[in-house]
């Protein structure tokens, strides 16, 4: 057999054991049933985050219109019921079924609530008591209120952008931070299945009958390859399912992004899983027993996570900034951060190629070092190998 038909009969061998087992099967549905579950949470969210339901009692029923209109100019919506009975407002007010009972006048108001006046309605129901404060001054002073309104509205700040308004930039964020976090699990997953499978390989002493038929760069390539495979099965379904039902659902419409991120996350999944996955296979490759893997691939999984975390909060923060830009281009968290950034539109072209470029370099890098040590500790039995006697062999 030629040396790629050696590997590819390894990772259709990883491909055929992982994808058929029920661990595989349940893990991804679960997955799904829960993305699913978040997503109708997130439309009801949605659907009802921006209404209030408003009691009025006694004179605050004549500023009922008013309230609606000035609610709307805040991107607010506001629902109104009349109460006629205080004690039963107090009481829906405290079940929940009202988010505020207001009773008094316009120029009094009091407000009931059960914890906490909604952030965008206080100014709201301050600016009513204000108005109609200022309306009865000006008519003390002989002056025509609406009059003086209009002239006080047609003073406006003159505003100038550099940059257009993006109405997309939150849809754009969460797919950015959603491709993020699902590309921080599936290489960190798939990656440790790599260093797991070669412990067991070892401790079972398979690996000593695998390599009196196949070199060991050649079970090495094929078990990534396989496992990298599997990763890639799961992350496609659990993306395109997740913007379909994102669609579906009316949390995200922004197709066009979400279809980009999916093919971008495809691409760095793949730069990432084979940037990390060897190092996983020459960690696993330093040890016999499998109470001693968590010990050896720490490092690798706490330098992915520290990615993660640190990626993920600068998202968050400034997916534009300097840090951003900085950490992206830095062959560990480009796998992590570049996705991110290319599914806000921060990424120019001449970055994504330079991140490509390094990570490619890093990963050829990492892979003859981890090759390396694999082919010195595979056949290491007994207590654990140092690093620096696998490098020297």
């Amino acid at each position: 057999m030629t040396p790629m038909s050696t590997v590819w009969l390894v990772a259709r061998r990883e491909l055929n054991m992982r994808l058929r087992t029920r661990s595989f099967v349940t893990g991804t549905v679960v997955i799904l049933l829960v993305l699913g579950g978040y997503l109708l949470l997130q439309s009801t969210l949605i659907a009802g985050a921006s209404t209030s339901k408003i009691g009025l009692s006694g004179q605050t029923l004549g500023i009922a219109q008013q309230l609606k209109t000035a609610a709307g100019q805040v991107g607010e919506t506001v629902e109104t019921t009349a109460v006629t009975d205080p004690e039963q407002g107090r009481k829906q007010v405290a079940d929940g079924d009202l988010d505020a009972l207001l009773s008094g006048n316009a120029t009094d108001l009091h407000v009931l609530v059960k914890s906490d006046l909604d952030d965008k309605l206080r100014p709201v129901l301050n600016g009513i008591s204000q108005q109609q404060v200022l309306n009865a001054k000006l008519l003390e002073a002989d002056q025509d209120p609406a009059q003086v309104m209009r002239e006080v509205d047609s003073v406006q700040v003159a505003v100038g952008q550099l940059e257009p308004p993006d109405p997309g930039h939150g849809q754009r964020l969460a797919v950015g931070l959603v491709t993020v976090f699902l590309l921080f699990f599936s290489i960190q997953t798939y990656g440790a299945f790599v260093a797991q499978g070669v412990v067991e390989e070892k401790a079972s002493r398979v690996i000593e009958l695998l390599l009196s038929t196949v070199r060991p760069w050649q079970l090495m390539a094929g078990k990534v390859l396989g496992l990298g495979l599997v990763g890639l099965v799961q992350i496609v379904i659990l993306a395109v399912a997740g913007v379909a039902m994102a669609s579906a659902a009316g949390v995200l419409t922004l197709s066009g992004v979400a279809t980009g991120a999916v093919l971008w996350g495809v691409v760095w999944y793949v730069l990432g899983f084979f940037l990390y996955a060897t190092v996983y296979a020459a960690a696993g490759s330093l040890v016999s027993r499998q109470e001693d893997a968590a010990a050896v691939i720490s490092p690798v999984t706490m330098v992915i996570t520290l990615g993660f975390i640190v990626g993920f909060n600068v998202m968050i923060q400034s997916p534009d900034g300097s840090a951003t830009r900085v950490l992206s281009l830095v062959p560990l968290f480009s796998p992590i951060l570049m996705p991110g950034r290319i599914s806000t539109g921060t990424a120019p072209g001449w970055e994504i190629a330079l991140s490509v470029a390094l990570t490619l370099l890093a990963g050829a890098a990492l892979t003859w070092i981890g090759a390396k040590i694999y082919r010195n500790g595979i056949l290491h039995t007994g207590s654990r190998l140092s690093l620096k006697s696998a490098l020297r062999g």
